[in-house]
C-alpha cells in the first residue's frame, strides 16, 4: 500500500514565534522556541494535535500494529522472576506479573525458602499517578532500613528519595528532593546524599542524621563541567565522593565508621586524568586513564600512600589493543572485563600469586558483560551473555574449580530456535582506510540479491559501545524478511578509547562515513538495496542520519536545536558530554 500525503488532512502548523539570540558574534532567529516550555498550554494543544494527526495516518495499520504487538509481547515472559543475588544474609530478587507494567523487589533471610518480605511493590506505589519511575535504593548495613529514589513526574533526573523502617514498612518522614546518588555510614543513622541544581545536575554532597530535620553541605562542585556522587565500598570501610567530568576525574573519601571526619582528595584533579578507586582490605585499586594510557590501566595502591605516586604498583598495564570496561575486587581475586577487538574477554587475576585466568567466547560476535558479586569474601561471580540471536543467559564462574554453571536464561514463551538465524561480523572500509565492524542477523535462506529490506542502528557517542544484545522485538522484522545490522562505528568506545576519540568534535565525521561505509558494505554485498536500507538512530544520534543524508544525496539536513545547544542551562551543554561541533 503507498500512502500520499493528498490522502490525509494537513498536518498541524506551529505558531511562528520569533525570539533574536545573539552567539559567537552573529544574530540568529529561531521560530519555534517556544515550543520548549513543557508548561506552556499552546505547547500542549499542539503535542495532542501531532499525536492525533498521528492516529489519523497510522488508522490503517491497526491491525498490523496490534499483531506486532501480540508477536513481540509473546516473547515476552511477562511472569518471570530475577536469579536471587546474597548480600549481607538476604538474598534479593524481583519479578514481575502477567498484566502489570511494573517490578516487585523481594527479599528472603539466608535462604531462599525464608518468608519473603516485600521491599517495594511498585504497581501498588505508581497507581493513580500519571507516570512514576523507580531510581533504586540501598540497604543500610545492618539490613534495617532502605533509602529509596523514586519520581512521579516521569522526569530522568528529578527524583525523590525517601527512607522506609524494614522492620514495620512504615516510612520515617525523610524526604529529600532532588536527590542522585546515597550511601549509608557504619552507624545506619547517618546518610550521605547528591543533589542536582536547576540543569540537572549533581553538585551538592549532604551528610545528614536520620533524626536532623535538614543536612549538611559537605561539598559543592562549582565546576559545571563536572557531576558528583557519592557512594560507599564494598568492604563497607569507606565513603567516596567522586566528581567527574568528560575527560577528568577527583575522588574524596573518609572511613565509612567516622561519618564526621573531614573528606579526604585521593589525587587531585588534573584535566585529562580520570581514575576510580576501588577498596580491598590490603590496599587500594586504581582504575586509570590518561591521554598518552587511554585505554586505562590499574594500580595497587596503599592505604596510608594514596597520594604518593612512587608508591603506586601496576597490577594491570596498558595496552593499546585492550580498553578496561570493568572492575571488581574480591578479598582474593582482581576481576577485570576488558574489550579486545570489539569484543569482551573477562580475566581473574589471583592477589596472592599467579597466572591470570581468562574466559573467552568462541562466538563472532557476542556481548559478555561482568557482574561480578557483591560478597567481598567470594570465590565465584557473575557475568551475562548475550548475542544477536542468543538470548541473554546470566552464569556463574567458580574461580577454584573454574567450572561455569548456566543460573538463567531468558525465556521466549511463544518460542525461539537461535539455529534458524545467521549472525555475521562484516567489516567496512571508510574513506580514510579504518576497518569499521557491524554485526548482521537475518533469517536462514536469505538471498543476496539485493531485493532484501534492511534496518542498520548505529550510535556513535559519548564513548559508548554498540554492544550487540538479543531483543525480541527484532524478530517481527527478520522474521518477515529484513536484515537488521549494528554498526560499530566512531564516537563509541567499541574499538578502544582512541575509537571514541576518533569519532567526536572536530572529528565527527568520522561518525559519519563509518555509517555510510557500513551501509555501502550491505549493499556491495547483496544484502539490500539503497531503496530498500532503512536506519534507526536513537537518542542524540537523531542528527546523525541527517549529514549522512546531505553528505550522500545534497538533501538539507535537520538538526537539533541550536537554541538548545548554546542554552547555558542545558544539561546537554553543561554536564554532559557534547561530541558534536556547532555547524
Amino acid at each position: 500500500m503507498t500512502l500520499n500525503q493528498s490522502d490525509f488532512p494537513a498536518p498541524p502548523k506551529a505558531e511562528v514565534r520569533s525570539d533574536t539570540f545573539a552567539h559567537f558574534g552573529q544574530e540568529r532567529v529561531d521560530n519555534y522556541c517556544w515550543l520548549k516550555d513543557k508548561n506552556n498550554p499552546a505547547v500542549i494543544d499542539y503535542l495532542n494535535a501531532e499525536n492525533a494527526y498521528t492516529r489519523t495516518v497510522m488508522a490503517s495499520t491497526e491491525k498490523l500494529q496490534q499483531n506486532l504487538f501480540d508477536e513481540i509481547v509473546g516473547r515476552i515472559k511477562e511472569d518471570d522472576e530475577s536469579y536471587p543475588t546474597f548480600i549481607d544474609g538476604y538474598y534479593y530478587y524481583s519479578r514481575t506479573e502477567k498484566g502489570k507494567q511494573y517490578r516487585t523487589y523481594c527479599r528472603r533471610k539466608e535462604s531462599m525458602e525464608a518468608a519473603e518480605e516485600i521491599l517495594f511493590d511498585l504497581n501498588g506505589m505508581a497507581d493513580g499517578k500519571p507516570a512514576f519511575i523507580f531510581g533504586g535504593y540501598s540497604v543500610s548495613p545492618d539490613n534495617g532500613k532502605v533509602a529509596y529514589l523514586f519520581n512521579e513526574t516521569g522526569s530522568y533526573a528529578e527524583y525523590v528519595m525517601k527512607i522506609k523502617d524494614l522492620q514495620n514498612g512504615e516510612e520515617i518522614g525523610f524526604t529529600i528532593m532532588g536527590a542522585a546518588s546515597i550511601a549509608w555510614a557504619n552507624d545506619n543513622r547517618t546518610l550521605f546524599y547528591s543533589t542536582i541544581d536547576e540543569t540537572l545536575r549533581p553538585n551538592r554532597i549532604y551528610r545528614q542524621a536520620l533524626d536532623e530535620r535538614a543536612g549538611t553541605l559537605i561539598y559543592e562542585e562549582s565546576d559545571a563541567r563536572f557531576s558528583t556522587y557519592v557512594s560507599s565500598s564494598k568492604t563497607r570501610e569507606y565513603i567516596f565522593i567522586a566528581s567527574a567530568s568528560s575527560t577528568t576525574s577527583e575522588e574524596r573519601f573518609i572511613r565509612a565508621d567516622k561519618p564526621l571526619d573531614a573528606f579526604t582528595i585521593f589525587l587531585p584533579r588534573e584535566q585529562g586524568v580520570e581514575y576510580s578507586v576501588y577498596a580491598h582490605k590490603d590496599h587500594f585499586f586504581v582504575r586509570y586513564k590518561d591521554k598518552e594510557m587511554l585505554n586505562g590501566m590499574i594500580y595497587a595502591v596503599p592505604h596510608n600512600a594514596h597520594n604518593d605516586r612512587t608508591q603506586w604498583k601496576v597490577v594491570m598495564p596498558h595496552r593499546d589493543d585492550a580498553r578496561i570496561e570493568g572492575i571488581d575486587v574480591l578479598k582474593e581475586h582482581l576481576l577485570v572485563e576488558r574489550r579486545i577487538n570489539g569484543l569482551s574477554e573477562i580475566s581473574i587475576t589471583p592477589l596472592t600469586g599467579g597466572e591470570a585466568t581468562t574466559i573467552s567466547f568462541p562466538e563472532p560476535v557476542y556481548t559478555a558483560s561482568l557482574s561480578g558479586n557483591p560478597e567481598y569474601d567470594a570465590t565465584t561471580f557473575r557475568y551475562a551473555y548475550t548475542s544477536l540471536n542468543r538470548p541473554t543467559t546470566l552464569y556463574e564462574y567458580n574461580i577454584t574449580s573454574g567450572e561455569t554453571v548456566k543460573l538463567k536464561e531468558q525465556e521466549i514463551p511463544s518460542g525461539f530456535n537461535p539455529d534458524d538465524y545467521v549472525v555475521e561480523r562484516r567489516w567496512a572500509d571508510a574513506p580514510d582506510g579504518v576497518k569499521v565492524p557491524m554485526a548482521i542477523v537475518y533469517r536462514k535462506g536469505l538471498k543476496r540479491d539485493g531485493s532484501n529490506p534492511a534496518l542498520l542502528y548505529s550510535y556513535g557517542s559519548y564513548g559508548h559501545s554498540s554492544d550487540v544484545y538479543f531483543s525480541a522485538a527484532f524478530y517481527s522484522l527478520i522474521d518477515r524478511g529484513f536484515l537488521f545490522g549494528i554498526a560499530q562505528i566512531r564516537g563509541g568506545s567499541d574499538l578502544g578509547e582512541q575509537w571514541y576519540e576518533d569519532g567526536k568534535l572536530l572529528k565527527k565525521k568520522n561518525s559519519f562515513t563509518d555509517f555510510i561505509a557500513c551501509s555501502e558494505k550491505l549493499i556491495a554485498d547483496g544484502y539490500t538495496s539503497p531503496d530498500r536500507l532503512m536506519w534507526s538512530p536513537p537518542c542524540s544520534t537523531k542528527r546523525c542520519p541527517s549529514p549522512r543524508v546531505s553528505m550522500r544525496s545534497g538533501a538539507t539536513p535537520t538538526r537539533r536545536s541550536i537554541s538548545t545547544t548554546c542554552s547555558p542551562t542545558h544539561p546537554t551543554t553543561t554536564w554532559k558530554r557534547r561530541n558534536t561541533p556547532i555547524s
